[in-house]
């Protein structure tokens, strides 16, 4: 059995360095029904986000994608390249910004680069990663930023 096949789609602590950028494959174009339903179910009744003519009387002339979900969107767009099946947690997020607004039909990319590892005191199966994430869209202007520290599985002793 060809052993790759068992292995998670994610990285390993071992395979993170600091200075590592991955640019993730995956991208998504944001459109109206997603933010409708987003801040819907989030239970914020923002206009901004929800109401054309509120929105068309703002500076943006139209309503913006929540920013949440462009936070949500741009940790998702990461996992396949780098936690999906190796994340043991999430152990927080810092420094968030919102640099450009997202409208929709706006597709995002992400891209995420490696600033900090280092193994865990109390869990020797694990380590501490921190990656700060990049949203993208597709005029080039990033979007959202953000640090995220999580905790990432070792890879399994007897394995390549």
């Amino acid at each position: 059995m060809n052993e790759d096949l068992n292995r998670p789609q994610g990285r390993y602590l071992e395979e993170l360095t600091p200075g590592i950028l991955i640019r993730h494959r995956v991208t998504r174009t944001v459109t109206e029904a997603d933010n409708v339903f987003f801040t819907t179910m989030t239970m914020n009744p923002q206009p901004l986000h929800l109401d054309h003519q509120y929105a068309a009387g703002t500076e943006f002339g139209r309503p913006l994608v929540n920013s949440l979900l462009t936070l949500s969107l741009l940790v998702g767009l990461s996992v396949h390249e780098l936690t999906l099946g190796t994340l043991v947690a999430n152990l927080g997020l810092t420094d968030v910004t919102f640099p450009k607004p997202v409208f929709h039909g706006d597709t995002i990319r992400a891209e995420s680069e490696v600033l900090e590892v280092r193994e865990s005191r109390s869990r020797p199966d694990a380590g501490i990663v921190t990656v700060e994430h990049r949203a993208i869209n597709q005029r080039g202007e990033v979007v959202a930023k953000c640090k995220r520290t999580a905790l990432m599985q070792r890879r399994p002793t007897g394995t390549g």
